[in-house]
């Protein structure tokens, strides 16, 4: 299966490193986040991927000369890996379903695909997602995800503090934590570039009973502004993004 990085938005949250670097190219440990999203499909044997850019494209050219033909040795986190990699510019102002929808040229013997963000990273069991997709049988498959809260929490009854936590993680709401598995008829519900991949597409996906939850209680962050960053680089300082030990 070929896997998607949605990787051309402007990263106006980022904007003390976008400025002059694509936010998927903003580095964490010395590697672009990208390279560690990659990583993590590369360790369940997933390795042909598609870069869907756009803002400062000639940045992901720069950095992955040599791996768009023909997949090559690619050293990361110490270890090498095989993968082939197509940079495909799918343009400046073209919106998330928009860039999606514009990799279908490039899906032609796909019947399913995977997809995610470039700027987000988990444990996500990428072998469990496909299994879970493909056995449920429907257009689309997202990973639900309940992210840490960003303030404490604490209870009260009566004035008494009864629980009082730093941070804890959500635990009724879920979220859209990205890693998508879908088919190729998915993108059927995508109309053009203006389309944003998480309001109508979805929104009819869901009406359709076409889209399912994939639920992942373990480690998930996305690098959506500064504090995300150097929260990141607090992780990986403390675990090199070693999953089995990633808190």
């Amino acid at each position: 299966m070929k896997v998607v990085i949605l990787a051309g938005g402007f990263g106006t949250r980022l904007s003390e490193y976008t400025q002059t670097i694509p936010k998927p190219m903003v580095k964490i440990g010395g590697l672009p986040i990208i390279v560690h999203i990659m990583v993590h499909y590369l360790s369940h044997g997933f390795d042909d991927f598609i870069l869907a850019t756009g803002y400062k494209n000639n940045y992901f050219k720069k950095y992955f000369k040599g791996y768009q033909k023909d997949g090559k040795t690619f050293k990361a986190n110490f270890k090498k890996y095989n993968c082939k990699i197509t940079l495909l510019n799918t343009g400046l102002n073209t919106l998330t379903g928009g860039r999606l929808k514009k990799v279908r040229p490039l899906l032609i013997d796909e019947e399913d695909f995977l997809f995610t963000y470039g700027d987000g990273v988990s444990s996500v069991n990428i072998k469990e997602l496909v299994k879970f997709h493909k056995s449920n049988n429907k257009l689309i498959t997202v990973t639900a995800v309940r992210p840490p809260a960003r303030f404490g929490e604490i209870k009260i009854n009566k004035h008494k503090v009864i629980s009082f936590k730093e941070k804890p993680q959500v635990s009724d709401g879920w979220i859209n934590g990205g890693f998508f598995a879908a088919k190729k008829d998915f993108l059927n519900l995508i109309k053009g570039d203006k389309d944003i991949l998480e309001k109508k597409p979805l929104e009819l996906a869901c009406k359709k009973k076409q889209l399912i939850a994939f639920k992942h209680k373990g480690f998930w962050k996305c690098m959506d502004a500064k504090r995300d960053k150097d929260e990141l680089q607090k992780i990986y300082k403390n675990s090199g993004f070693n999953w089995k030990k990633v808190k």
